[in-house]
């Protein structure tokens, strides 16, 4: 481990830095999905090649050059990417993922103790491993991916057994939540959906991209399972549920004590959302799951009062996740996530008794605890 010590650069230039970086993490976190959707996508190529090269020109302004050699080499693969001579896959977006958050770590640490300490090895053998991505080898320029992206891990890429959604959900489902392998016309209906919700999350959550969460949780439960729920019904659910709360003033979302009459219009979103399938056909099965996914197994949700033999077992699956993420949202993207999700998981169970399926229940406690335990 060597120690970089910056050169008292000024404090405000530092936070507008950091601030400027998350900023670009965000931004390139939400190209690099659009990619898994659209991977030959030339202006979406383009945008990350921007983003990155941006940040390489953040560091090299304020002197932070131990990074500036592993940004070099990652806009260089992002340039082949969008001159079209390699092809993007899930284990590019690892490595340019991991790349940043060595960024977003060694600015972090620097701007915290004036100094900071970085694995100078570890960085040049992905280097290494980088120089020599080339085009028309795409299958090893695969192996080189995941073998960068196991070093960035700080693992040994024979034995990268981490767990995580992505890995467990890699064969089957893109990192936005939208199942691979779906008819065009399904597919093309998914992403319309899933297009559609991104400005409502934003406005109404304040936070981008809590269907993908949503959606990736669902299908890894439902996976480990056995599959008994549709997994492009189950996915199209977990995007449209709160379509809604379009049509609910911001103010009223976020407030703590609600009126009689408010509770009632928030609970009208139920109703907006299921109409918005209604001449669907295709998506009845996904309607069925959002008109019902504040039901409650003990009769005590909304809007039918249902009991649990008259809950659909999709709508028994997302109810338990839309409150999961409902009780960790405000840490969401946080360092304190991983606590944040323990103390859900914990909420869940012991605050919420006879509310959920409990089959359902024990398929979402031991999936949860093997993925929150890989992120240790």
């Amino acid at each position: 481990m060597l120690t970089f010590a910056h050169d008292h650069t000024e404090e405000d230039i530092l936070h507008d830095l950091m601030e400027e970086i998350n900023e670009l993490y965000e931004a390139s976190e939400q190209t690099l999905i659009e990619l898994e959707i659209k991977p030959d996508d030339n202006e979406l190529q383009r945008a990350l090649f921007r983003q990155l090269h941006t940040i390489k020109g953040d560091l090299g302004l304020v002197g932070f050059a131990p990074m500036l050699p592993l940004m070099q080499h990652v806009e260089d693969l992002l340039d082949m990417l969008r001159k079209g001579q390699i092809m993007y896959t899930s284990n590019m977006s690892d490595v340019v993922l991991q790349s940043m958050d060595q960024v977003k770590q060694f600015v972090k640490m620097c701007i915290q103790d004036g100094k900071t300490e970085y694995d100078d090895e570890l960085l040049h053998n992905v280097i290494i491993l980088i120089k020599d991505i080339a085009p028309n080898q795409n299958a090893e320029n695969e192996v080189i991916l995941a073998q960068a992206a196991a070093t960035l891990q700080g693992q040994s890429p024979q034995a990268n057994t981490k767990l995580s959604i992505d890995a467990l959900n890699q064969a089957s489902l893109t990192k936005s939540g939208i199942p691979k392998d779906l008819a065009p016309l399904l597919k093309a209906d998914m992403l319309f959906f899933r297009e559609l919700m991104q400005p409502i999350e934003k406005r109404v959550l304040a936070l981008q991209g809590r269907g993908d969460r949503i959606a990736q949780m669902a299908h890894l439960i439902n996976t480990y399972a056995g599959l008994p729920i549709s997994p492009e019904q189950l996915s199209v659910a977990c995007y449209m549920h709160d379509f809604g709360m379009a049509f609910m003033p911001p103010s009223l979302v976020n407030q703590a004590q609600l009126s009689d009459q408010e509770q009632q219009l928030m609970k009208s979103h139920v109703y907006k959302s299921g109409r918005f399938l209604e001449h669907m056909d295709a998506w009845n099965e996904a309607r069925k799951i959002i008109m019902q996914h504040h039901e409650r197994c003990d009769g005590s949700g909304y809007p039918m009062g249902l009991n649990a033999d008259e809950i659909c077992t999709g709508a028994k699956l997302l109810g338990l996740l839309d409150t999961y993420y409902d009780l960790h949202h405000a840490d969401l993207g946080t360092d304190n996530e991983n606590f944040a999700q323990k103390r859900a998981l914990v909420a869940i169970n012991k605050h919420y008794q006879g509310q959920f399926c409990p089959v359902w229940l024990g398929h979402f406690n031991q999936t949860l605890v093997r993925v929150l335990a890989a992120h240790s």
